[in-house]
């Protein structure tokens, strides 16, 4: 494979060689899964050209022979559910930071195993003639939507080192691969509130504003801060109205399998103005399994609102929680915004007060945590939290939606 790649790129590097080093590493599991620091060894071995010339891209692969730490005795690994990414140090005639990584690639890690680690790849462009060293340097293994970060705890020995000769390549001075530029966000649009259908007097449908609100998620495995934008949309049904909670962005895939009808998402709408009180919304579980890497979808959460004021009252998105294969994870505003304001009747058995009774879906928020498990040890509510989805589906998620309101890309 690196022959044709040096060949689309014109690369006149010489035949490959390999060499190991050793060296003592530091490795810092993700927070939140009560489990110590490590402290053992990193053995590699860097593959790279022995010479070549300036001007020329060389391939370099990094392979672990020995990763610093073990899968901890908590969780099996499913297969392809881990992956590497590190640094390489290149030094001597020209010094450059190699970013290389490795894909989602390994077999099933039981419990207490050595952890597997795919090969990492990158490239280097040559600027300098003379010796460049190639040497090992920190490295994140990612696994289950978790980082445990590694650095070494003493100087490292070069791996490689490649001659390179004067060229007819550039000198210029080395610079790191460019970071992919991000793409343009698309401000959410918002509408008035309210806004009357398109026929009628009497307006029946009204367009929430999108509102941006930051969430602090509490997961079996800790806590977490996500912001989501949220929009709120009504519709008058007699005197109560229908709601509908929707969500607009996502960025996370689903890291293991998930079966059908084992996620259910919920929200408390919070009553102001002229109204107290909050109004649960729910969604339905997924219908279908979802498999490892695919997006998991959200559905609209809908609900009814009785009015128990007479005046303009306000809904704005509350609590969130998300039960999934017997856990729970609970995400609260640290503040929210109005995303619609209705003018409202008092109606028999309505919300005012806290409560939402009278057929409704209504009730005063309460806070979420951890559901009940049966499970006596820490260490099975750890797996939980690592397989069962809540730092799969929100703990460790970063909460911010896309269009199509996919909930985890």
């Amino acid at each position: 494979m690196f022959a044709g790649a040096a060949a689309l790129l014109g690369v006149t590097a010489g035949p490959a060689q390999a060499a190991e080093v050793s060296y003592a590493t530091k490795c810092v599991p993700p927070p939140g899964v009560g489990l110590p620091d490590v402290n053992g060894t990193t053995k590699v071995e860097i593959t790279a050209p022995a010479t070549a010339k300036v001007g020329d891209t060389v391939d370099v692969v990094w392979k672990f022979t020995q990763a610093a730490s073990k899968n901890p005795d908590i969780i099996d690994l499913p297969a392809n559910s881990v992956q590497p990414s590190g640094t390489l140090k290149a030094a001597g005639a020209q010094s450059a930071d190699v970013a290389m990584s490795g894909p989602r690639q390994n077999p099933a890690i039981p419990k207490g195993a050595a952890m597997v680690l795919s090969d990492m790849k990158g490239t280097l462009k040559l600027t300098t003639a003379g010796q460049v060293t190639l040497t090992p340097d920190a490295y994140v293994v990612n696994a289950l939507s978790t980082d445990t970060k590694c650095a070494p705890t003493e100087a490292v020995q070069p791996a490689a080192t490649i001659n390179v000769t004067a060229g007819e390549g550039s000198s210029e001075p080395p610079s790191s691969s460019p970071s992919p530029s991000p793409s343009p966000s698309t401000s959410p649009s918002t509408s008035p509130s309210p806004s009357p259908s398109p026929s009628g007097d009497t307006p029946t449908d009204f367009t929430g504003k999108v509102v941006d609100v930051p969430y602090t998620c509490q997961s079996p495995i800790g806590e977490k801060k996500a912001t989501s934008p949220v929009q709120i949309n009504a519709r008058k049904n007699g005197g109560s109205y229908d709601l509908t909670v929707q969500f607009k962005k996502s960025v996370m895939d689903s890291p293991v399998a998930i079966p059908a009808d084992s996620v259910k998402p919920s929200m408390r709408v919070v009553l102001g103005g002229s109204d107290q009180g909050s109004v649960t919304v729910t969604g339905p579980t997924n219908a279908s399994p979802i498999a490892q890497g695919a997006p998991i979808e959200i559905p609209d959460l809908t609900g009814t609102y009785k009015p128990g004021a007479t005046g303009e009252s306000t809904l704005s998105p509350g609590v969130l929680i998300v039960e999934a294969l017997g856990t729970t994870t609970t995400c609260t505003p640290d503040s929210t915004s109005v995303s619609l304001t209705l003018d409202t009747e008092e109606q028999a058995s309505g919300a005012s007060g806290g409560s939402a009774s009278g057929g409704t879906s209504g009730g005063t928020a309460t806070g979420g945590g951890l559901a009940e498990t049966g499970a006596g040890d820490h260490g099975t509510l750890k797996a939980l939290g690592l397989v069962a989805g809540t730092a799969v589906l929100l703990g460790a998620a970063v909460f911010t939606f896309l269009p199509g309101r996919r909930w985890l890309r």
